[in-house]
């Protein structure tokens, strides 16, 4: 006679407060990666977005995690109680952040790395005594091994879900302030769960009930006044009155308009001032259209403004413009907002016209067509990835989509300012085979502004430019390419994407004239 196998221990059943517990940890992981992202988000808008500012954000944010890891040892008694109230310090501390330190970079710009460093830490300190916690309030009623798996699973689905959500979904809808307030008010809101599950261990149960409800309060009053924090700062950043200002997936976008007339700004920096636009546009499109005599296929990398393509469509010869833009909310702005689209003469408009939103290296790489003249006007290379549009491996592909007579011309920083960077974009040109021809113009805005023409035939002075133009014309031309000394070449290394040279060297040269 056989026996039967033996009975299997049954699986009880997780109850109300585990699950409530571990729903905590999805949250609290959710919100402190939250505060982590939105602290090198603003170190990059405001510092400059480079691969330093994450890298530096990160670590110490790590570090204090740890350190926080370590005092949770210290907490030996009435565990819910510490729990909650390090709830309602890291809502605040976390959901403030980026409401605070967009002030203090108005308000009190020299201060604004103490504060946020300080803050990162006091945020990372808080986080890492967070999960230590639960853990250990868990404890007492789940197995070790499982315990484990099932705080780590949560903390890092939490973390995943707003890594994605982050970027694509939160900073569009909600901007940077309010996303930090909204994640503080989540975790308000594990205090009072927390307030609710452990409310018959918990000492003066009325003290952390009102401190939970003036946390709330102060949060939500935060959320629903966030436009007026956000107008507070850039105003007095700005200085001008804002008269719009978006956050896209890529940038912070901002128009203001005073003295200068309007003025766009991406990510804190300059991009034109209509007083004196004309100038940078007229002095990067037409030595090079003019030089070509009749263009007929024209590609603008960049430049969703609009300025460019309106000093285009000045050539009767021109059939086709194709705009490459990566940030669709720039050409939606320049081509949907009245007074901004009468600055570009609603080129963005013209049946001629293009547009296609996506990163223009990709673009290049994957097109077929060949212009007789590309337009490319990015951003300055303040971090790696503006900065692999200024590389040999970009200026290959250019090469590649240059018709035999055409002429390619690039936005290259300041000459007197940006000396050592200037001249490495010219060295880099160089290298694929093209003839870099630079040159210059007084832009008021900027200062001394620098452009590079590529081709592979020498430029040569146009017998003709345009009429109704306001800055160049054929006896001021050739003024452009003459370089005093103070501008005059020197030797200069080959940006590549595997060094990336040139942005460090950018940053190096405009930093000492942010210092003085």
């Amino acid at each position: 006679m056989t026996s039967a196998p033996p009975l299997r221990p049954a699986v009880a059943a997780p109850r109300p407060m585990e699950v409530a517990l571990l729903a905590s940890v999805f949250v609290v992981a959710a919100c402190g990666l939250v505060y982590e992202l939105a602290a090198g988000a603003l170190a990059s808008y405001l510092l400059g977005d480079s691969v330093l500012q994450f890298s530096t954000i990160i670590g110490t944010y790590l570090f204090a995690m740890g350190v926080g890891s370590y005092l949770s040892r210290f907490f030996e008694r009435q565990l819910p109680a510490h729990f909650l109230r390090i709830e309602l310090l890291v809502a605040l501390a976390g959901g403030a952040l980026p409401a605070v330190l967009f002030l203090a970079n108005a308000y009190l710009p020299g201060s604004f790395r103490v504060l946020l460093y300080g803050l990162v830490l006091l945020v990372g300190i808080l986080v890492g005594l967070e999960i230590p916690l639960v853990m250990r309030i868990l404890k007492r009623n789940v197995a070790l091994k499982d315990l484990v798996s099932q705080v780590l699973t949560f903390d890092y689905l939490g973390a995943l879900a707003v890594s994605v959500a982050f970027p694509l979904v939160l900073v569009p809808q909600l901007g940077l302030i309010r996303t930090g307030l909204l994640f503080g008010l989540m975790n308000a809101a594990v205090a009072l769960w927390a307030l609710w599950l452990f409310r018959h261990e918990l000492p003066r149960l009325g003290a952390h009930a009102a401190a939970c409800a003036a946390v709330l309060l102060a949060l939500a009053g935060g959320f629903i006044g966030a436009d007026h924090i956000t107008k507070a700062a850039e105003d007095k950043f700005y200085q001008d009155g804002i008269v719009f200002s978006t956050t896209s997936p890529y940038q912070r976008i901002v128009v203001t308009n005073g003295k200068a007339g309007h003025r766009l700004f991406l990510n804190g920096n300059l991009q034109f001032a209509e007083r004196d636009e004309y100038r940078y546009h007229e002095a990067l499109v037409h030595p090079a259209m003019a030089a070509h005599g009749a263009p007929k296929k024209v590609a603008v990398l960049g430049g969703g403004d609009g300025m460019a393509v309106r000093e285009i469509l000045k050539y009767p010869s021109v059939e086709r413009i194709t705009l490459v833009e990566l940030d669709p909310a720039m050409t939606k702005l320049f081509s949907e907002q009245p007074t901004l689209a009468r600055l570009n003469g609603h080129s963005l408009s013209s049946p001629k016209l293009k547009i296609v939103n996506t990163d223009a290296f990709q673009w290049l790489d994957k097109t077929d067509e060949t212009f007789d003249v590309i337009v490319v006007d990015f951003p300055d290379p303040t971090n790696f990835a503006i900065g692999k549009l200024y590389t040999n491996s970009f200026y290959a592909l250019l090469d590649r989509h240059l018709s035999a007579s055409g002429y390619a011309v690039v936005q290259t920083t300041s000459p007197l300012v940006a000396r050592q960077s200037f001249w490495t974009v010219v060295r880099t040109i160089e290298t694929v085979g093209l003839t870099a021809t630079p040159y210059h113009a007084h832009v008021p805005s900027f200062g001394e502004w620098g452009y590079v023409l590529a081709s592979r035939r020498p430029w040569r002075l146009p017998p003709a430019l345009p009429a109704g133009l306001r800055f160049l014309d054929l006896n001021s031309l050739p003024l452009l390419f003459d370089f005093p000394l103070d501008m005059a070449r020197v030797p200069a290394e080959v940006n590549r994407l595997s060094n990336q040279i040139l942005v460090t060297t950018y940053e190096q040269e405009w930093g000492k004239v942010v210092a003085h």
